[in-house]
């Protein structure tokens, strides 16, 4: 399974953003700690056990503005 995550760069950190996961969104002083917060959200949202490992690639990037790839198998 493939889903995105929108990282925007604020003023004062990154809001990280699940745009699939109604309410899946973290904000961190970090870009690091914002996925980290988000992925985490991820796995409870859609319901993935801790062993199964979530990939995180960059699709692509703006200015103030990246999109991941979050890539898992939902068993």
């Amino acid at each position: 399974m493939v889903i995105d995550l929108v990282v925007i760069i604020e003023e004062d950190g990154f809001n990280a953003e699940v745009p699939s996961l109604k309410g899946c969104e973290s904000w961190a002083h970090s870009e690091d700690e914002a996925i980290t917060n988000a992925v985490e959200l991820t796995r409870f949202y859609a319901n993935i056990n801790d062993d199964i490992e979530i990939k995180v690639d960059l699709a692509r990037r703006s200015k103030k503005r990246k999109v991941y790839k979050l890539i898992f198998d939902k068993e």
